[in-house]
Formats: C-alpha cells, sequence, structure tokens
C-alpha cells in the first residue's frame, strides 16, 4: 500500500477543523501521523490566516477514489466555496507513494516551493525525496515571527 501525504488547510475556525479532519482521516483510513500546526498569510486573495498540518497514511484506495473521500471530508466540515476568502478545510494529495502522474498532478505542483505545504511535510518527513527531482524535503527554515515570515508554528 502507498503512503500518502495530505496538505490540510483551514481558515475558518481552524483548530476545530483540523483536528475534526484529523479524527475523520483516523476514521477512515486508520492510524494517521501528523505534523504540527503552522500559520501563514493567505496568497492570492485578501482573507484570514490560514493554519496548515500534513498528515500521513496508507491507503489501498486508488488516487480518484481517494479524493473523492477527501471531497467528502471537507463537505462534512462545512465546505462550501461560496467565498473565496473563507475556506473551511481544504485536503489536497500532496504524494501518492512515488507515482508521478501529470495528468492526476502527483506529486502536487509546488511542493517544493510552498512554505505552508513544504515545512510541514519537512516535519514530517525530513528523509523522504521528491519523486521527481530527487530533493528531500529536509527543509528547515528560520521561522520567525509573523509580522517578518511567510509561515510560523501555531503555538
Amino acid at each position: 500500500m502507498p503512503e500518502v501525504f495530505i496538505g490540510a488547510g483551514s481558515n475558518a475556525d481552524p483548530e476545530r477543523r483540523l483536528r475534526g479532519a484529523l479524527a475523520e482521516l483516523t476514521r477512515r483510513f486508520g492510524p494517521v501521523r501528523s505534523s504540527s500546526v503552522y500559520r501563514s498569510a493567505a496568497v492570492g486573495v485578501p482573507a484570514p490566516d490560514y493554519s496548515n498540518l500534513v498528515a500521513a497514511f496508507t491507503t489501498e484506495l486508488a488516487v480518484d477514489s481517494l479524493r473523492d473521500e477527501l471531497r467528502a471530508i471537507e463537505t462534512l466540515a462545512g465546505r462550501t466555496r461560496a467565498d473565496p476568502a473563507v475556506c473551511e478545510l481544504d485536503l489536497d494529495l500532496l504524494l501518492y507513494g512515488r507515482r508521478v502522474d501529470a495528468a492526476q498532478r502527483l506529486p502536487r505542483p509546488g511542493l517544493m516551493t510552498l512554505p505552508f505545504v513544504l515545512v510541514p511535510l519537512a516535519e514530517l518527513a525530513r528523509e523522504l525525496v521528491h519523486p521527481v527531482t530527487g530533493e528531500r524535503f529536509a527543509y528547515q527554515p528560520t521561522l520567525r515571527p509573523p509580522s517578518t515570515a511567510m509561515i510560523w508554528p501555531v503555538t
């Protein structure tokens, strides 16, 4: 079974929604490992800060079926997509084992350049390497308070 890595983010009651997402992932898939929670400024639209984490687990589901399950969990968390500035819960498939498939966006494009994905992924899987570039995810930035950094740990 492949190990999959899921990026989870929310900017609407994020503590409750991320905790609920981890509980639901565990209920559906069994044991789940997760990173710490990190906060980052919204990108692209004026919106509240996001809280993000990365979760990992193994599954026998095919990619499309797994994505269907992730969408169902988003819906369960109240995701409506009605307001682009509000994200109740976003679950993105980052890695599906070592699978490389451009049509299915695997690995997730931009994985090595998005701090809100890369920092929690590196925490969870320091020795893992990107299936295309061979780069390790062991990215250890110096995190600073929100006024001077793009991403910072939630305490």
